[in-house]
């Protein structure tokens, strides 16, 4: 711990242990918004292949293509080229060892959750013998002190690691491990490890940060976590004075507080006390989890929300007191659950896009009669069709679904936030693509301004997109020259 707090002196950080929350971090100094405030390179991360995942990631940088090298020994891991190949090598040839032991069953059955917690003790084993350097921010030490929970997780859940435990056992076949220590780090992983994503937010693998997974959630963070890469990086959203707790959330925050204490509780075993959470059962809680989630007034000109009726017989509008029955509400959301399952069937059956679109057409009509227009349930089925109407090269309807979505986005997320900004960006590509160029210019701005502080500017996403806003305003500049001369 104390070779971490001074590592971190270097951050402006330290970190401190907080009643009921546990060890936390802290800034020294102020942050302000777009500071990276931490970086870290992962102890262990894989990318998210498996036997049937199409089209692989390669195992150094994670990005795809067409030209991915499959290790011809092993047949698990992939590269994009030499140096990635390179850069890999130190762990990759004790995980190419163990892994071609395997039969070709058993290696299918390597999903990239137990390639992992291989590759963790494979890791540590490459530090104890001074093979890979250890420091003060990168050794086994600090995976050790996350916590795992295993006092809180269920009969089913501990049953389901043992088992995993068993098939990494069985794999690397050092009788000196512990099985009940490797189901203590799969709950740890279940806990602490993040998601690594692309620059648009798109799953791309699993990695464990173990200085990043001491910072703490909340529903109303004040910092965001982004990857370049596998690089994690932690950025400041708002004015973070010396002495806050650096925070940041860890679920959707896009829901009522029910929804998210149930997913923090699920997923990782505590009961949010933020701010935001504090609020509930309050008036404004209620009403928020009510248009969120809840039920619309079915009389048009009222658009009043919902809340059960003291007899639990119906639905009582707080507007204008109009009172829906239960099986009037039920009958419809029977209806848009049958036309779910038949969207889901046909895309899984690779039909037509048009033909899903169709089916979710209906569902948002159904959707719009009983749910409030900001509505999460309506919202994603909106994303559902923008996402296939792109895919057909439908730009003018997508760009119309697209408009639909951002008023969504502009309630529910704070101002600066990586899915408003991406969200913009969306439909500035869109509106450029459209001929609308004054209009992109102004939303590929906004995505600029959120995303310029939420990702930095030394991505290749953030390098395309700053050159877009730059083309686009050269195109309106010379479109209003033209007009004017």
């Amino acid at each position: 711990m104390e070779n971490l707090q001074s590592a971190l002196k270097d951050y402006s950080l330290s970190v401190s242990t907080v009643p009921e929350k546990g060890r936390s971090l802290f800034a020294t100094r102020d942050f302000y918004p777009g500071d990276v405030i931490i970086g870290q390179e992962p102890y262990v991360c894989v990318p998210n292949n498996s036997s049937l995942s199409t089209p692989k990631r390669c195992d150094g940088c994670f990005t795809t293509s067409n030209v991915l090298r499959r290790c011809s020994r092993c047949h698990v891991a992939y590269y994009c080229g030499t140096a990635c190949q390179r850069s890999e090598w130190k762990l990759h040839r004790l995980e190419c060892e163990v892994l071609s032991r395997l039969d070709k069953d058993k290696r299918e059955s390597v999903t990239p959750s137990i390639r992992l917690m291989v590759r963790l003790y494979l890791r540590r084993k490459l530090q104890d013998d001074k093979v890979i350097q250890s420091t003060a921010m990168d050794n086994y030490n600090l995976v050790e002190a996350l916590v795992a929970h295993m006092s809180d997780i269920t009969e089913e859940q501990l049953v389901l690691y043992a088992q995993m435990a068993n098939l990494v056992y069985s794999i690397l076949q050092w009788p000196e491990i512990n099985i009940k220590e490797i189901a203590e780090n799969f709950s740890k992983f279940a806990c602490n490890a993040h998601t690594i994503c692309d620059s648009e937010l798109r799953p791309v693998g699993t990695g464990l940060y173990p200085v990043i997974s001491i910072i703490n959630h909340s529903c109303l963070p004040n910092s965001v976590l982004v990857f370049e890469g596998r690089s994690a990086l932690v950025r400041a959203v708002q004015h973070i004075p010396a002495g806050t707790e650096v925070l940041i959330s860890y679920i959707e925050t896009a829901g009522s507080t029910i929804t998210r204490q149930k997913a923090l509780k699920e997923q990782y075993l505590f009961t949010c006390t933020c701010p935001r959470c504090s609020k509930m059962g309050q008036k404004d809680d209620i009403q928020e989890s009510a248009i969120l989630e809840g039920y619309r007034c079915k009389y048009e000109k009222c658009g009043g929300f919902l809340l059960r009726t003291t007899d639990g017989k119906g639905f009582q509008c707080q507007g204008c007191q109009l009172v829906m029955g239960k099986e009037e509400i039920k009958e419809i959301i029977t209806e848009i659950e049958l036309l779910s399952e038949e969207a889901a069937s046909k895309s899984s059956f690779s039909c037509s896009y048009q033909e899903v679109i169709s089916i979710y057409k209906r569902i948002e009509k159904l959707q719009t009669k009983l749910y409030h227009p900001f509505s999460i349930s309506l919202m994603q089925t909106r994303e559902k069709i923008l996402k296939s109407l792109m895919e057909l090269e439908h730009w003018t309807e997508a760009l119309a679904y697209c408009k639909l979505t951002i008023p969504f986005y502009e309630k529910v997320y704070p101002s600066v936030h990586p899915l408003l900004g991406l969200q913009y960006y969306t439909r500035g590509k869109l509106e450029w693509y459209l001929g609308e160029t004054e209009e992109a210019v102004k939303s590929l701005t906004k995505a600029v301004d959120i995303l310029r502080i939420t990702h930095g500017t030394n991505t290749p996403f953030m390098k395309d997109l700053l050159m877009k806003l730059e083309e686009a305003r050269a195109e309106a500049s010379y479109k209003f020259s033209s007009i004017h001369y």
